[in-house]
């Protein structure tokens, strides 16, 4: 078993929100508690969480994203620059029953942008105290985000007249928010990045194309960014990215494996772990994995979050194997495909599914890897 993260059994982060969190939030919505109410039920409802992670076995805890909306969006509104926009963004999300819309907030870049204070610091300051076998792990949004979310139509021009300048700003507030990490003690980060996976469908790239980008390569520029954010991370920080194709409510937005980014991703982004989604045919096959370089990890998302069945432990064994034809074992771990609860709504499964959906991956490595 590894002692350093990525570890043989991981998960991605979001965890489904017990119905007390979900009863404050609606509470504190409608103004009949204050935000000091609603951190205690949070609190609450994170300890538990962390002690259900340990108990199953795993190396690693997160709070859940318990405090958050959205897996991404409540980090990008507290940079420095970026305000919400009148109306909202819209992203299809689809499954075998149909399809529904994901509508945040619209966002614009209305001045420099910057990091004003460490995002996230009292929440994982808040994990790092109550966990007490695994190592605390934070998962923010990639960088890639701002800008795949909103495209260059919300950068002001009149901030930003040279589109240079803002890849260069952001990457430096990214930095700046990974010093600032390294301070608190954070030694394990996850990058959560759909925009990497997103490229891989044609249909994806047509809507970036449209936009007026450089769909064939926004990949290799998106690379950069991460890795100019990362490039002085601490020694003993460890920094993986996690790259799914959209979870919604048990729905996803975009198709494909990973073949039109493998070559330039595994062997250019310079992250220790890549958590990747290989839970049905629509994720593509193990093919781009022959690009993964020795020294770094693959964390297969075989264990799916969007339904609640319990995967045969053999049949993912036989799929481990099969990967194992492409990147040596040694360089693999199991997680699920993504996380249980993205957004607050959460997926169609329940708090027990998901339990046992963790015990299993626990019990998986440990079989594979003793």
């Amino acid at each position: 078993m590894r002692t350093t993260p990525p570890f043989r059994a991981d998960h991605v982060g979001s965890l489904l929100r017990p119905a007390a969190l979900h009863e404050a939030r609606a509470k504190f919505a409608a103004g009949e508690i204050d935000s000091a109410s609603l951190r205690e039920v949070e609190d609450a409802a994170i300890k538990d969480v962390v002690a259900m992670q340990e108990e199953v076995g795993l190396q690693s805890a997160t709070d859940g994203e318990f405090r958050r909306a959205t897996w991404h969006m409540d980090f990008i509104y507290q940079i420095g620059g970026i305000a919400k926009a009148p109306g909202n963004l819209s992203v299809k999300f689809q499954n075998a029953d149909g399809s529904i819309e994901f509508t945040p907030a619209a966002m614009k870049v209305e001045s420099k942008l910057k990091i004003n204070q460490t995002i996230f610091e009292k929440d994982f300051a808040f994990l790092q105290s109550v966990v007490t076998t695994a190592t605390p792990k934070l998962t923010i949004p990639s960088p890639n985000m701002v800008h795949y979310r909103g495209g260059p139509a919300m950068i002001d021009q009149d901030v930003y007249p040279d589109m240079e300048e803002f890849w260069s700003d952001l990457s430096a507030a990214y930095a700046e928010q990974v010093r600032r990490l390294g301070e608190l003690g954070c030694q394990y980060l996850q990058l959560d990045d759909t925009s990497l996976a997103y490229l891989n469908d044609p249909a994806q790239r047509a809507e970036i194309a449209e936009r007026g980008e450089d769909a064939e390569h926004l990949h290799l520029r998106y690379i950069r960014q991460v890795n100019n954010s990362i490039a002085n991370r601490p020694a003993n920080m460890a920094v993986t990215t996690h790259m799914c194709r959209g979870n919604f409510r048990s729905h996803w937005a975009a198709a494909g494996g990973y073949d039109f980014v493998a070559e330039a991703l595994f062997s250019e982004l310079a992250v220790d772990g890549f958590f990747l989604e290989f839970d049905d045919e629509r994720s593509g096959g193990f093919e781009p994995l022959r690009f993964v370089p020795k020294g770094k990890m693959v964390v297969l998302g075989l264990i799916t979050t969007k339904r609640g069945q319990l995967e045969d432990a053999d049949a993912i064994k036989r799929r481990i194997d099969q990967a194992s034809k492409y990147v040596p074992l040694d360089q693999i771990c199991l997680s699920p495909q993504c996380g249980f609860s993205s957004t607050v709504e959460g997926n169609a499964l329940t708090a027990d599914e998901q339990r046992a959906k963790l015990a299993l991956i626990v019990q998986i490595a440990r079989e594979v890897w003793g």
